[in-house]
């Protein structure tokens, strides 16, 4: 007999599972028996919830988005004014939560697996699709015309600061990640 109330749990354990050994390969290259053996259950058990590997990558990467939104929620909620939702926008990202070494390894594979398949890439386009919407929200008052350009600036720079941080070893620092995008944004207001 399946035990009740158990599938929430087990699902959680399995997403958390998958993010886990994504960043410790550095690829996609993971079995659901490795992802299911870390949860502490067997590959049928993860099939038989996800169906297929792919389908557990998107839901790990489904929960990144959902805590990356809650970020992203409570930073824009404290926000005074726009620079400061701005700010809070690039904070956000570069929490510790959102960058640690496991889950920017989620997200390098993450866009990797977009290329291929099609609802990876729709759930790409809806996490960017919202970063610019905020960011040029915030930014017009700010710069006019320029905020579409600098909103996708500041997302080029979030992501090749990922993809910087995935190259290399040790504890990512969310501080220094974030001032780095800030600064370039400080140096674009200044120009204008």
């Amino acid at each position: 007999m399946p035990k009740v109330g158990m599938e929430p749990i087990r699902k959680a354990a399995l997403v958390k599972a998958t993010i886990t050994e994504i960043g410790r390969t550095g690829s996609l290259d993971v079995t659901v028996s490795q992802i299911a053996k870390r949860a502490g259950m067997s590959s049928a058990l993860a099939h038989h919830y996800f169906g297929s590997k792919e389908q557990i990558f998107l839901a790990a990467m489904r929960h990144v988005l959902t805590l990356y939104g809650a970020e992203v929620r409570g930073a824009l909620a404290a926000a005074d004014d726009e620079r400061g939702r701005i700010n809070g926008i690039i904070r956000a990202s570069f929490t510790t939560s959102n960058f640690r070494r496991e889950v920017i390894g989620a997200w390098l594979n993450f866009y990797v697996l977009a290329q291929q398949q099609e609802e990876a890439a729709r759930l790409l386009q809806v996490y960017q699709r919202r970063m610019q919407s905020n960011l040029v929200h915030a930014l017009k008052p700010l710069v006019g015309d320029r905020a579409g350009a600098l909103a996708g600036g500041i997302g080029a720079m979030i992501d090749g600061v990922y993809i910087r941080e995935a190259l290399k070893h040790g504890t990512p620092d969310g501080v220094a990640a974030a001032a780095i995008v800030t600064d370039y944004l400080d140096r674009e207001l200044e120009a204008r």
